[in-house]
C-alpha cells in the first residue's frame, strides 16, 4: 500500500500515513497532540461517465451520507454494496436527482444532475428496488406509456416483452403479475430506448433461479453492447460474478472502491486450498499446520481446508505427501466478495 507524507497545520510536523480506500481519515499529530483530517482525492478520468464528489445528505439531524466520492468508468459494471441503512438508496436517489442533497456535485455523461437535470437523465435507465406499474393496464400498455414518455419507438415494446419471457402475458393486466414478472417487466422498462447508463437497484430481487440467470445474462449482454451499469445488490455472489469494480458504503461513508481482487489484496485476504484425501490423520493435519505461511486449517472428515498464501501451496502438498497422505483432489478458492464486504463493514 502506498504511503503519503502530510504536514501538521499546527506545528509543521511531517507525518507518514498509508493511502486509504476512503474519502478521509482523522488522525492525531504525535508531536503536538492536535487532531486533523486528511482527505484522499479520488482519481477521475475523461472516461468516467458517473462522477460523485463530496456527496452529503441530511435527514433532519441525521447524516445519511457523508462526503462520499467515487467514479464509474464508461463501459464498466460497477457494484454498489452496503448493509441495510448504510446509505445506498440515498446515494441512488441523489444520482437520479430525486432528492435535494446538502453538499456535493454529481455528474452523469458530463452533465451536472442539479444544473442540467434533463440532459443528465436523458440516457439513463432506472430499475428501482420496489417496481411499480399501473395495475389496470396491460404489460404492453404500460411499456407503451413509458416509451411515449421517453420518446422511444413503441416497436421496441413487444420485442422487450419477448426478451424477458413475458410475450404470452403482453395483453394481461399487470395487477395479476407475480413479483418476479414485475421485476422482469421493470428491467424491460429500464432499457427502453437503449440508454447508455443503467442504474439497477436489486435487479434480481424476487426472481427464481431461471429469472436470476436471465437478468445476469442480460446485464452482461448490455455491457458488451457498450452500456455502463451501476448495480446495487445484496446478492454478493451475483455482484462478484458480473462486476468489474465495487464500492462499499457503511454508515454513510464510502469505505472501499476497487476490484474485488485488489480489495482482497489490500486486506491481505488469502485463498483457501481444499485438499481431498483418501484417508486423513492427525499426523497429516499436524504436518500441514506446521507449514510456514499457513494461517488456518479446518478438517472435515477426509477433507482439509487450508488458508495460506500462494507460495505455501506447494509446501502444503509436500507436507501431506511426506506425512503419508494420498491426495485425491486439490482445488483453490479465491477470497470472496462476502469476506471483503464483512471486513470493510465491521462484521
Amino acid at each position: 500500500m502506498a504511503t503519503r507524507l502530510v504536514m501538521c497545520p499546527h506545528c509543521g510536523n511531517t507525518i507518514s500515513i498509508e493511502e486509504k480506500p476512503v474519502d478521509k481519515i482523522y488522525l492525531i499529530c504525535p508531536k503536538c497532540g492536535k487532531k486533523g483530517v486528511v482527505r484522499f482525492k479520488h482519481k477521475e478520468t475523461k472516461d468516467s461517465i458517473i462522477l460523485v464528489r463530496g456527496l452529503t445528505k441530511y435527514y433532519n439531524n441525521h447524516r445519511a451520507v457523508s462526503d462520499v466520492s467515487f467514479s464509474v468508468k464508461r463501459g464498466e459494471i460497477f457494484g454498489f454494496l452496503g448493509p441495510n441503512g448504510a446509505g445506498k438508496t440515498t446515494t441512488i436517489k441523489a444520482l437520479l436527482g430525486l432528492i435535494h442533497i446538502n453538499e456535493g456535485e454529481i455528474e452523469i455523461n458530463g452533465f451536472n444532475i442539479r444544473r442540467k437535470e434533463k440532459e443528465a437523465k436523458r440516457y439513463v435507465g432506472y430499475l428501482p428496488e420496489r417496481v411499480a406499474f399501473y395495475g389496470n393496464l396491460t404489460a404492453l400498455q404500460n411499456l407503451y406509456f413509458y416509451a411515449d414518455m421517453r420518446g422511444s419507438n413503441r416497436e421496441e415494446c413487444k420485442a422487450l416483452l419477448e426478451e424477458f419471457g413475458l410475450g404470452e402475458h403482453a395483453n394481461k393486466k399487470v395487477s395479476g403479475f407475480s413479483k418476479g414478472m414485475l421485476q422482469r417487466l421493470g428491467m424491460a422498462r429500464a432499457i427502453l430506448g437503449n440508454p447508455s447508463v443503467l442504474i439497477l437497484d436489486e435487479p434480481t430481487g424476487g426472481l427464481d433461479p431461471r429469472g436470476v440467470v436471465l437478468i445476469r445474462n442480460k446485464i452482461k449482454e448490455l455491457n458488451k453492447k457498450g452500456a455502463t451499469l451501476f448495480v446495487s445488490s445484496h446478492v454478493l455472489s451475483e455482484v462478484q460474478a458480473i462486476c468489474d469494480r465495487v464500492g462499499i458504503i457503511n454508515r454513510g461513508v464510502l469505505v472501499a472502491e476497487d476490484s474485488v481482487s485488489k480489495l482482497s489484496n489490500r486486506l491481505n485476504l488469502k485463498p483457501k486450498m481444499v485438499v481431498d484425501l483418501d484417508k486423513s490423520s492427525d499426523t497429516i493435519v499436524d504436518a500441514v499446520r506446521m507449514v510456514e505461511g499457513v494461517d488456518k486449517v479446518h478438517v472435515y472428515g477426509r477433507r482439509i481446508e487450508v488458508i495460506c498464501d500462494a507460495p505455501s501451496k506447494v509446501k502444503v502438498v509436500l507436507a501431506v505427501v511426506n506425512a503419508g497422505g494420498n491426495i485425491l483432489n486439490i482445488t483453490t478458492e479465491e477470497p470472496s466478495l462476502e469476506e471483503v464486504f464483512i471486513r470493510y463493514t465491521g462484521g
